[in-house]
């Protein structure tokens, strides 16, 4: 089996979910793509711009 496709896709999301959070970031369409149950994609949904740019700091601080 693909290792992308063995992670529980709702484990995914709570796991994002609670790392967004520490990080003050909010998407609120965060879930689980009913839509494709057997590639086990995760919607990342829509945000605002000052949301993505507060996730991009986050991404690059975590990367630096």
């Amino acid at each position: 089996m693909n290792d992308a496709v063995s992670v529980d896709p709702f484990t995914a999301v709570e796991s994002l979910r609670a790392a967004l959070d520490a990080a003050g970031i909010v998407l609120p369409s965060l879930a689980v793509d009913p839509a494709s149950p057997t590639l086990a994609l995760v919607d990342l949904g829509r945000v605002r711009a000052d949301v993505a740019m507060r996730l991009a700091e986050a991404l690059q601080r975590g990367a630096a």
